[in-house]
């Protein structure tokens, strides 16, 4: 009798097991209008920067679903490594039911294309990434926005204060010195970083920078101390692509001002932060789930930018911004919206001296080869045409790198 009944409680599970990793439908609440969703993060909201921003994507887009009669219930899962436990967060979500699984992180891509092929009725989004778009799989999908667009304004942001601070005598032409502290080196960082110099420097022409990179997206020490020792090389602008608010309090620290991103950090740094970009996460969300429940494809690699409101700018602190700021931030927000502003125009950069000519893009695997396509026509540089992810990664005149982190 013991060993009956161990036996058919090894089947029932077996049996669950299959039920709840089969169909789409197998795995659906019992409202079909409610759809289960899991967010998996790198980190937790109390970074105040990255993981906060896709929690305030994902609690807006559940407002905005239920306004249209789609209830979402979320899993969501917090502190995530870029490893095994990637693996291992993806399964848990798909064994607890999630219809829809989202990877917040970069580096959690290869982790969630080890799970996906067991449950190919479970939709996997991968945010920042870029293989989705050429793996082949109907279940796996990238998403993206153009950030850039938000970098090249938070740069002119910064030029505009480095411009009022060398009109006023505070630092001559040649200390309008930008300190940047980066993530990795390649091509997101690198994309993002150069947008914000361009940006910066179409109004404050003397402007350089140095970036320090930290090989990490999420280390408030280390984000701290990259800070201050660019503080401590003369920069007098500091600026971010990394997941915490301490390059804010650092800058403030060294009485230094600072731009953001992924939250307005100016709560924490009110004397030293001017303005911060972010992704609005709640636009992809939204569509992306809202196709699901509606029976309609996801789109396999979505990006959108400022003119579609998936990049925003928060507040500008005008407490110490420079006079006219406000004007100049809805005068390019304009411009880059309907297109007559290219980020990347060829003509406002050198590389090694000369004008960029042509630099390939991805080709349709996901490589760059000489059958790429060519990422540089009519004046300027396409980012984010090709793939949802950049791809710039050109290393421009007037910006040093102290370091490099792959």
């Amino acid at each position: 009798m013991k060993r009956f009944s161990l036996v058919l409680i090894a089947l029932v599970l077996i049996s669950g097991f299959v039920f709840a990793s089969g169909s789409k439908e197998a795995a659906a609440p019992s409202d079909p209008n409610t759809v289960k969703v899991g967010l998996l993060c790198i980190g937790d909201e109390n970074d105040q920067g990255y993981t906060y921003n896709f929690i305030r994507g994902r609690d807006e887009a559940t407002e905005l679903l239920k306004a249209d009669g789609i209830n979402v219930e979320w899993v969501t899962k917090y502190n995530i490594g870029e490893d095994a436990t990637c693996t291992d967060a993806n399964i848990e979500a798909a064994e607890e039911g999630c219809q829809i699984i989202i990877n917040n992180s970069y580096g959690f891509e290869p982790f969630m294309l080890e799970v996906v092929d067991e449950y190919p009725e479970i939709e996997f989004i991968s945010c920042t990434n870029c293989a989705s778009a050429f793996d082949g799989r109907d279940n796996t999908h990238n998403a993206f926005a153009n950030i850039y667009e938000g970098r090249y304004i938070a740069g002119v942001v910064a030029g505009l204060k480095l411009q009022q601070m060398i009109d006023e005598g505070q630092i001559a032409p040649e200390e309008a010195v930008i300190g940047y502290v980066g993530a990795y080196s390649f091509a997101e960082v690198i994309s993002g970083f150069t947008a914000y110099f361009l940006g910066a420097r179409s109004v404050c022409p003397s402007v350089t920078m140095k970036v320090s990179f930290v090989g990490s997206w999420s280390d408030a020490t280390a984000e701290s101390d990259a800070a201050l020792a660019l503080a401590d090389q003369g920069c007098v602008m500091i600026s971010q692509h990394s997941d915490n608010t301490t390059p804010a309090t650092a800058a403030q620290s060294r009485g230094v001002f600072h731009t953001g991103y992924n939250n307005d950090m100016t709560g924490v740094a009110p004397n030293a932060s001017l303005i911060s970009t972010r992704i609005d996460w709640a636009i992809y969300f939204y569509e992306a789930i809202k196709a699901y429940v509606n029976g309609e494809e996801i789109p396999q690699d979505w990006c959108k930018g400022m003119a579609d409101g998936a990049v925003v700018m928060t507040a500008l602190n005008e407490a110490i911004a420079a006079p006219g700021t406000a004007e100049k931030v809805a005068e390019i927000e304009a411009t880059i919206a309907d297109g007559s502003l290219q980020v990347f125009d060829t003509s406002t950069f050198t590389v090694g001296g000369e004008e960029l000519t042509h630099a390939f893009a991805l080709d349709t695997d996901g490589d760059f080869t000489a059958d790429s396509e060519e990422a540089v026509f009519d004046g300027a540089f396409h980012e984010s045409l090709f793939q949802s992810a950049p791809y710039f990664t050109v290393q421009i005149d007037g910006i040093e790198w102290l370091n490099a982190a792959y």
